[in-house]
């Protein structure tokens, strides 16, 4: 006959206790958000190098996270990265999707040189176009953007790729520079994508 000691039981009890009232260690939540701690890209392991809220005035418009192969602490450190990458977005309040589009065009503009800009003329457009086909995003959509070493940029808009992908990996960087460059959107979002305290 198996036997468990009243010792075992309450051992047994306090783990399952304990279980149930820790937080997990494993996400991060940001206004309701929640980031894995790591995630798999196309078979590559990454991890949350960190995320933070994008605010505008005083309110807040959206939270985004950032997954690198290995921390980096500066954007150089980021670039310097050869592997697979992620960045994405959740609102959390309606905005006109074609007007986050323009934004996010100034903000390519903003930070990165005017040459990089003008080669990659095209695909700007074409997320600008991507934006506006979806009218408006409201609390709780989402936007990720993956880099694919192997086969190229990928946007996805509410949980659907939309449209093709981008092949020109420098793509990324200039989209990621939005947060990332000497002008971004958000010092305070760069610092948390940084994790920077």
């Amino acid at each position: 006959m198996f036997y468990i000691s009243s010792r075992q039981i309450m051992a047994i009890a306090f783990a399952l206790c304990a279980a149930a009232v820790l937080p997990s260690a494993h996400a991060l939540e940001l206004s309701g958000v929640k980031y894995e701690e790591a995630i798999d890209i196309a078979g590559e392991k990454l991890q949350l190098n960190g995320a933070g809220i994008r605010y505008k005035a005083i309110f807040k418009v959206y939270t985004m996270g950032l997954y690198t192969s290995k921390k980096a602490g500066t954007p150089e450190e980021v670039w310097a990265q050869p592997g697979n990458k992620r960045f994405t977005l959740t609102m959390l309040r309606e905005i006109d999707a074609s007007e986050l589009g323009r934004l996010f065009t100034r903000g390519i503009e903003d930070n990165n040189t005017r040459a990089d800009t003008t080669r990659s003329l095209s695909d700007i457009l074409r997320m600008s176009q991507l934006f506006s086909e979806h009218k408006v995003l409201k609390p709780g959509d989402v936007l990720v953007v993956d880099f694919v070493k192997a086969s190229g940029i990928q946007i996805s808009i509410k949980g659907k790729p939309a449209g093709d992908i981008f092949k020109d990996p420098a793509f990324f960087k200039l989209m990621l520079n939005i947060w990332l460059g000497k002008s971004p959107a958000d010092w305070k979002l760069k610092d948390s994508l940084l994790g920077i305290k």
